[in-house]
């Protein structure tokens, strides 16, 4: 059954992306992300209101019929209520989101169970649980560059941006102790994980000597980028990748003028994605989207615990006990192929899988395997799924439901396709 939903008009949204990719007409306003799910914040709509006015309602009445037989037994077999385990978004970033991180399963069920013991309601703004599940995430990059900050880098690659920062205020006369005695508190530490978790904890403590650093940190990435010609670019595509840490300690600062954060990006893998790839940010994973357009999925949950770039509740030691301070490069997430123009993506957990489909008119169609409750979207073309007893059409800027009675999936026409489902739903 096809359906649909209104983006979210968050201030960081793109006023023309989703609207451009979508062939659909701009409202005026920020469009930052379309949920196509049964998320209770905004549950996507059943074009003709029946069986249900929305997903979420559908599987509360029948899930039966809405999720399947294995999503119920995996449902019941983890004491859960009848949910659909994932969240496909198009997400369309014109500034920088909120520095965040996600828990793990056992962390977000104890999280949970912890804030509901000492009486914090859900709707509190202090609170860091909203339910018990993890929230895992990937994102396929749909523009010509995406951009964000995530995970850590080691301590040596960090050490050598601000050994050339320092370099740069001295060659200038300007003040450089604090990106010294930085360097320092980073080397003096026994080893990479634990020298990032002082330098992240210190960071957002805040302070006079915070904020000493901050100041000394953007003024000498000014100088690095003068000193190479690059402080009046016009496109951040076009710089070269070892200069982009030092144009996002500018262009964060410009956003959130002496913010602690824009020191800790320069502890991050500047992550420049091109159209094609994808990233995936498991739990305890640092991570910031800057700028561009992709299409992201999720499992349905809705904790976040926030490190920086936000006006909501920030809280130190509890982002401190999620993150992961071991560094690593950027998580880029490689597909398999299900079939000639059909890749899958597939991250380690079961929560989620998405599949990529460029079709072409003659080609056979392609046939996907399901055993769980899936969403596509169209984002160009026309195209015909067609499934064990029923079939659908969407061309492009349309989504569907479809309900694992359907089995196997072929996808006919020409154009491409994002198709959602369960990690384990999609054979190799």
């Amino acid at each position: 059954m096809r359906i649909d939903n209104t983006p979210r008009d968050y201030a960081w949204g793109s006023v023309t992306a989703i609207a451009r990719l979508l062939g659909r007409a701009p409202t005026g306003s920020p469009e930052a992300e379309l949920w196509l799910g049964a998320h209770p914040g905004s549950p996507a709509r059943i074009e003709g209101g029946s069986p249900a006015p929305d997903l979420a309602a559908w599987i509360a009445a029948d899930p039966q019929s809405a999720l399947g037989a294995q999503q119920l037994a995996a449902d019941q077999a983890a004491g859960q209520s009848p949910h659909l385990p994932y969240l496909l978004k198009v997400l369309a970033a014109a500034a920088p989101l909120s520095l965040q991180a996600h828990p793990s399963p056992e962390q977000a069920a104890e999280g949970f169970a912890r804030e509901n013991a000492a009486g914090v309601p859900l709707d509190a703004p202090h609170r860091n649980y909203k339910d018990p599940f993890h929230k895992p995430e990937m994102l396929f990059a749909l523009s010509d560059a995406f951009h964000a900050l995530c995970g850590f880098r080691s301590r040596a690659a960090v050490a050598s941006d601000l050994a050339r920062l320092s370099s740069a205020a001295r060659g200038a006369g300007a003040s450089s102790a604090g990106l010294e005695d930085f360097a320092h508190r980073l080397a003096g530490a026994p080893d990479d994980g634990a020298a990032l978790r002082d330098a992240v904890t210190w960071l957002l403590s805040g302070g006079a000597e915070v904020d000493q650093l901050v100041a000394e940190t953007v003024a000498a990435a000014r100088l690095v980028l003068a000193e190479c010609g690059a402080d009046d670019f016009e496109s951040v595509d076009a710089l070269d990748p070892a200069l982009l840490p030092f144009e996002t300690v500018i262009s964060l600062n410009d956003a959130y003028p002496g913010e602690s954060g824009v020191v800790i990006s320069l502890l991050l893998n500047r992550v420049r994605l091109v159209r094609g790839q994808a990233l995936y940010m498991p739990a305890g994973n640092i991570h910031m989207y800057l700028a561009g357009l992709g299409i992201e999925l999720m499992a349905a949950s809705d904790n976040v615990l926030r490190g920086g770039f936000t006006r909501k509740h920030i809280d130190v030691p509890e982002l401190a006990r999620v993150l992961d301070f071991t560094p690593l490069p950027a998580p880029l997430l490689e597909p398999a192929e299900l079939a000639p123009g059909v890749e899958v993506f597939r991250p380690d957990v079961p929560d989620f899988a998405l599949v990529h489909a460029v079709v072409d008119e003659g080609d056979d169609p392609a046939g996907i395997p399901l055993t769980a409750p899936a969403i596509a979207i169209a984002t160009d073309g026309a195209l015909e799924l067609t499934g064990r007893t029923g079939s659908v059409s969407l061309a492009r800027g349309q989504a569907a439901y479809i309900t694992p009675d359907e089995q196997q999936l072929a996808i006919g026409g020409a154009g491409e396709l994002f198709l959602a489902t369960t990690g384990d739903s999609i054979a190799a």
